[in-house]
């Protein structure tokens, strides 16, 4: 009772305070539990890899990485199934649906929950990233804040965009790339309102994250060259390289976890993907995680340490087996995450570009060396790489830019990573329009866009619109019956729907006023004086859709179905006009 009180007098307080201090107090919050949450991940899943790694002696293969992957997946999904009880994965997309369609409402487990699942999933093994996790768990966080607190729908977004940047700062130790990340991946729309708070959060999470681990960044140990201006033709044909590996990367991935996903009996799904991912461990331990240590060895020209614990260690000595080993590592990366995803772990695909977008720069700098005597920056252009799949993948070049120029202290990069990634870009764009996280939801209609317009309309639902002030009349009646319907009615439209809710037509009233004074006619049936509509809307449809069904057919009014022609009314124009002008002013608010 205390404390409902105390929260009681707390909301109170709050409510006092005007809108913009109310967000600026809030974003300093958001990014000091965001903060938190991303250390606390980051630290579990270090200490939980270290714990298990200590079991494997270095030699030329080691058993245990068949069992460890599995063993962590099958946690996991026992954590999903009797615990959670919902779908944990692809965060980031989750993060976009709410945006778009549940005024940007997460429900009170996602704070948590992908911490726990992808501590299990990535700690024993599993080849997915902790960003989206962590993603999801930031922008929770300030939804449920914002929700705590009773704001508007613009202001839970914005709080749930300072989630996300506040997570993506803390755990790259990247500010910069935090704010552009919100702007350019959950396409939050940029005006002073909304920059403000991400700024805080970002120097919050960032400025604490420092305090917990130390000022180091990721790839602090690394020493990055100045770039020379005759190699710029290495890094587009790079760019190029990159734009084609994240092209496989994202229809290869997607295509595994679309076979997964018809497999209906989850342990079936669990171990067929489990034990593909272990083997794939077991050859290749580097793909044990995320593969940030294995960057660094690379960057460091500790090449040797990849080969540790693999079946192929003999093939560090030889320079010609080492670039086919790094070009298997490449290739089959992509794999391991989809079966990792597919097989129930939870994870994301941020720090899988980064590998397979490094190890890209790493063999493309190897094989020119090797083969034509060049001596390119094995550093510079792993880093590059990264930027070159990430920036493509995620169709976030600028973050891409950003986090590796942050991450690498290599701000004397900037035009190398320019240039790889719009190459990457330019390669990627013409085939995959929408990014890994993106794809699913244009698809199905419910992503948000810059463009204010298509953001208004995704914020609308057929089933919010549907008006049922129209009178209906049965099949069998006949033109007598429809008479004290049409004096009743205050539309002059008349479904024809039966007892069982199923729809047989539409009567207009201009088609029968020349009839119905005649009463010789009024035992005509009135479906002979009913038709059925060319066009109409499923209750689930997409609003562009119906807009654009709205422009070609120049009707008013259209009649609302499901999939076994059941009757729910009619949506109008004029409604879908004053409902969308009503978002449209909402989120232009600065």
């Amino acid at each position: 009772m205390a404390i409902k009180t105390y929260a009681s007098k707390i909301i109170h307080w709050f409510g006092r305070r005007k809108d913009n201090t109310k967000i600026y107090i809030l974003s300093i919050i958001v990014g000091i539990i965001a903060a938190m949450a991303a250390i606390i991940l980051k630290l579990s899943v270090h200490y939980t890899e270290t714990i298990l790694q200590n079991a494997f002696p270095e030699q030329n293969f080691n058993y245990l990485y068949l069992a460890f992957p599995i063993i962590g997946i099958t946690l996991t999904v026992l954590y999903v199934k009797y615990i959670v009880k919902d779908d944990l994965s692809h965060g980031v997309s989750k993060v976009l649906y709410a945006i778009a369609k549940d005024n940007g409402k997460l429900k009170m487990h996602h704070t948590y929950s992908s911490m726990v699942s992808s501590t299990l999933t990535v700690g024993f093994g599993g080849s997915v990233g902790l960003e989206a996790p962590i993603t999801l768990t930031g922008s929770a966080i300030g939804s449920r804040l914002g929700i705590f607190f009773k704001l508007s729908t613009k202001q839970i977004t914005t709080l749930v965009a300072c989630g996300a940047t506040a997570a993506v700062a803390a755990i790259f130790n990247a500010p910069v790339a935090g704010v552009i990340f919100a702007i350019e991946v959950l396409m939050l729309d940029l005006t002073i309102s909304s920059a403000f708070p991400l700024l805080l959060s970002a120097v919050t999470a960032t400025s604490l994250s420092y305090i917990c681990l130390g000022h180091s960044i990721m790839f602090a140990s690394i020493n990055v060259t100045q770039f020379e201006m005759h190699n710029m033709p290495f890094y587009a044909v790079l760019g190029i390289i990159t734009g084609v590996y994240s092209l496989y990367f994202m229809r290869t991935t997607a295509l595994i976890e679309s076979k997964f996903k018809k497999i209906k009996r989850t342990w079936v799904k669990l171990l067929s993907g489990g034990l593909l991912l272990s083997i794939l461990i077991f050859l290749f331990p580097s793909f044990y995680g995320e593969g940030y240590n294995t960057l660094t060895d690379v960057m460091l020209g500790n090449f040797n340490k990849i080969f540790i614990n693999s079946p192929f260690y003999n093939w560090q000595f030889n320079p010609w087996l080492m670039l086919l080993f790094i070009f298997m590592l490449l290739t089959f990366k992509t794999f391991a995450t989809a079966l990792t995803s597919g097989a129930g772990g939870i994870g994301g695909v941020f720090a899988p570009s980064l590998f397979i977008g490094g190890m890209a720069g790493c063999f493309t700098a190897l094989a020119v060396n090797t083969l034509f005597g060049y001596n390119l920056p094995i550093i510079n252009f792993t880093l590059a790489g990264m930027a070159g799949v990430m920036g493509s993948v995620m169709k976030a070049p600028l973050t891409a830019i950003f986090l590796i120029a942050e991450i690498s202290g290599g701000y004397q990069l900037f035009i190398p990573l320019m240039l790889t990634t719009l190459c990457s870009y330019a390669v990627f764009y013409p085939f995959e329009k929408q990014s890994v996280y993106t794809k699913s939801l244009a698809e199905s209609g419910n992503l948000i866009t810059h463009h204010k317009d298509k953001h208004a309309l995704s914020k609308l639902s057929v089933s919010e619109l549907i008006e049922n002030n129209f009178l209906t009349i049965e099949p069998d009646a006949t033109l007598q019956d429809l008479l004290p319907v049409i004096e009743n009615s205050v539309r002059n439209i008349f479904p024809v729907v039966d007892k069982n809710g199923k729809f047989h037509g539409i009567i207009i009233l201009d088609d029968i006023r020349h009839v119905i004074f005649h009463a010789e006619k009024y035992n005509t049936p009135v479906l002979d004086y009913a038709f059925m509509p060319n066009i109409s809307v499923h209750k689930g449809e997409n609003m562009n859709r119906v807009v654009e069904k709205f422009k070609s057919s120049g009707l008013y009014n259209m009649v609302v179905l499901d999939e076994n022609n059941t009757y729910y009314g009619f949506i109008s124009r004029a409604n879908v006009f004053s409902s969308y002008r009503e978002i449209v002013q909402e989120i232009s608010e600065d």
